[in-house]
């Protein structure tokens, strides 16, 4: 192979879900099969990178001022569903089973990782709860040490006191799992099963 496909390869095998034979497969793909698609794909891919960046408000990806559902008048704005990244918004959008706004963290605490309160969307998340417009927040984060942690993080430092309601979905989902694996229905049942954190 040569010098440029190498590289093309490398760098597709850095996404997420790649291995080496995916990544070699997609590269030929593009280069052999069907050359005619890069081009369009290449394009796409630098109006993605100009056009698209993260809500303000809630951290979803968003063309706009702001993202759909931060502009769906319809959604109730005083529940918000706290996530851990995008994909999981996505994998409760497509249950149904939720019409509140959202909040994408972009992560989880992890000082293994070196991921601290910094590095996360906790922020806006703040200015949200302190204008009083929210009346709870669901935590729905990994069933992990890391997505507890993140729970516990945001019971104390997150104002409200009586007010703010907090509820943590945890019924239907395993252990050590996540939303973005998790279907319809259990997600349905993880928030019709929502208990208040404690």
């Amino acid at each position: 192979m040569t010098p440029a496909f190498e590289k093309l390869q490398k760098h597709l095998k850095q996404l997420p879900g790649l291995g080496y034979r995916s990544s070699e497969r997609i590269a030929l793909h593009l280069l052999v099969e069907k050359p005619e698609q890069l081009p369009v794909l290449v394009e796409a891919l630098e109006e993605a990178a100009r056009a698209v960046r993260r809500c303000p408000r809630c951290g979803n990806l968003a063309e706009g001022e702001s993202c759909g559902i931060c502009a769906d008048e319809r959604r109730d704005r005083a529940v918000v569903c706290v996530v851990e990244h995008v994909p999981d918004l996505v994998a409760i959008e497509r249950s149904g089973a939720y019409r509140g706004s959202y909040h994408v963290l972009h992560g989880k605490l992890s000082p293994i990782h070196g991921i601290g309160p910094e590095q996360l969307n906790f922020e806006s998340l703040r200015a949200r709860v302190e204008s009083g417009e929210v009346s709870e927040l669901i935590l729905a984060l990994s069933n992990d040490v890391e997505g507890e942690a993140t729970c516990h993080y945001l019971t104390g430092h997150l104002p409200g006191g009586r007010e703010l309601k907090m509820t943590r979905i945890g019924f239907g989902l395993p252990s050590g799992g996540g939303v973005l694996y998790a279907d319809s229905v259990t997600l349905k049942s993880a928030l019709d099963g929502r208990r208040t954190f404690e």
